[in-house]
């Protein structure tokens, strides 16, 4: 079973402080208890008002807001309470009570097409996931009640869930336009019920390949390092725009060649050899001078 972590974000206001959690716990759902009794359908809510200090908390997706009272400042108080909301979690403490889920959610999901024709993205105005996950097949997706229901499907080849899109690519055997508008409603009706899009315990794909992880990221050389920043900051916001993803997965430094994994709509992409060598590889040998000659990619 995945260990719940929980990590301290300042807000705006400074009566206000969110805790996140690399994890959903709610099912795309968000509630605001004002008071103890309010928040009877949810235990933690009602164990956070006994801290005499607590005016307010927000529950949503992966986080947790909590507004103060002026009796304390959140710097004196913070770390003790990001740790009792872990330790919490951690023993299966729970979040709403189930039976207080009972109306459906209103979603919405379009459709939208990727520079890879094999591969269309369905975008929902919920969060999905808090970190991203890729099934090639329904022996892979058990980990994911929504996958493994997708791929009944006989013409979903593979499919990608991050954040809040689902990206679905396709056998050769069906056309986009007479699929797209099925797939669409059956991932809306999905969410709207509330049932869950990964299971609490499921293996998170970047846990697998992420080099940047905070276990890894301080273990690596500083070109390693560099290329990682590059590519988060310059590289991860345009492919998962178009539905995909990239991984750093090594840097050789006598050869200066730098390994990547395309996953989502990258993967296969017929543009995505040129997208390395007209794009990425040119921009990390510009930012990196004498360091880096060559990308290379494998496909998730």
């Amino acid at each position: 079973m995945n260990t719940f972590k929980v990590s301290l974000q300042e807000t705006s206001n400074d009566t206000i402080i969110k805790f996140e959690i690399n994890q959903i716990i709610t099912k795309h759902q968000s509630y605001e208890f004002n008071n103890i009794d309010e928040a009877k359908p949810s235990p933690l809510a009602q164990q956070l008002f006994y801290l005499p200090f607590v005016k307010k908390v927000y529950i949503s997706w992966n986080f947790i807001a909590l507004e103060r009272y002026s009796i304390v400042e959140w710097k004196d108080v913070q770390d003790e309470v990001l740790e009792q909301i872990e330790a919490y979690l951690n023993d299966g403490g729970v979040v709403i009570e189930e039976s207080q889920v009972t109306k459906k959610t209103p979603v919405t999901v379009y459709a939208e097409s990727t520079p890879n024709p094999a591969v269309i993205k369905f975008v929902a105005n919920k969060k999905l996931v808090a970190s991203l996950f890729e099934f090639t097949s329904i022996d892979e997706a058990k980990e994911s009640p929504l996958a493994t229901e997708l791929f009944h499907f006989p013409f979903v080849k593979s499919v990608f869930i991050d954040e809040n899109y689902v990206s679905i690519t396709k056998f050769d055997v069906a056309e986009w336009q007479d699929i797209t508008m099925e797939l669409r409603e059956f991932i809306r009706n999905y969410i709207e019920t509330g049932k869950d899009i990964v299971n609490a315990n499921a293996s998170q794909t970047t846990e697998k390949t992420e080099a940047q992880s905070a276990n890894n990221f301080e273990s690596l050389d500083d070109t390693s390092k560099e290329i990682i920043n590059i590519l988060d900051e310059y590289v991860k916001p345009a492919v998962a725009s178009d539905g995909g993803n990239i991984q750093f997965i090594s840097y050789e430094a006598d050869t200066k060649k730098v390994h990547v994994m395309l996953q989502g709509a990258c993967s296969g992409c017929p543009s995505s050899t040129y997208t390395l060598k007209s794009g990425i590889e040119n921009m990390l040998k510009e930012m990196l001078p004498g360091k880096v000659e060559m990308v290379e990619a494998i496909n998730g």
